[in-house]
């Protein structure tokens, strides 16, 4: 009996959805690892961020749908930022609220979103629906 038991395991860690899974818990990667070449910098203090670095102060309202099933993660896609930064989302009608991923894509800042399907979750919204959002970047 416990000879099974380790050959499961064994087998199981050979899987590709557990050693995803494993790898996004303990921050593992596909890549070897690397020695870093150790370099020595003259100290320098961060330079706080601007609201223009972030993108704009108040809310910006997009309507989303639906991305990609098969991409994991907390994401909104969607052209209102130019980089990837955490900023709180609002669903207006039901007051729904959820800290998202925006990840920036190309097209008009009016064009539609599309959100993940674990960003649907945590704010209650039906995968088949269209949805306005009020996305707050500070």
């Amino acid at each position: 009996m416990r000879n099974a038991l380790l050959v499961t395991c064994v087998l199981l860690a050979g899987c590709d959805t557990v050693r995803s899974a494993s790898d996004r818990v303990f921050g593992g990667s596909d890549k070897p690892a690397q020695a870093e070449p150790t370099v020595v910098e003259d100290a320098v203090e961060p330079q706080p961020a601007s609201a223009a670095s972030v993108g704009w102060t108040g809310a910006k309202t997009t309507i989303a749908g639906l991305g990609d099933p098969n991409k994991g993660g907390r994401w909104l896609e969607t052209p209102l930022v130019d980089t990837e930064v955490t900023a709180r989302v609002v669903v207006p009608k039901t007051g729904a609220q959820a800290y998202i991923t925006l990840v920036p894509v190309p097209g008009p800042e009016g064009g539609g979103s599309r959100l993940s399907v674990d960003a649907m979750r945590a704010l209650l919204i039906p995968f088949d629906e269209l949805v306005e959002l009020e996305v707050y970047s500070n």
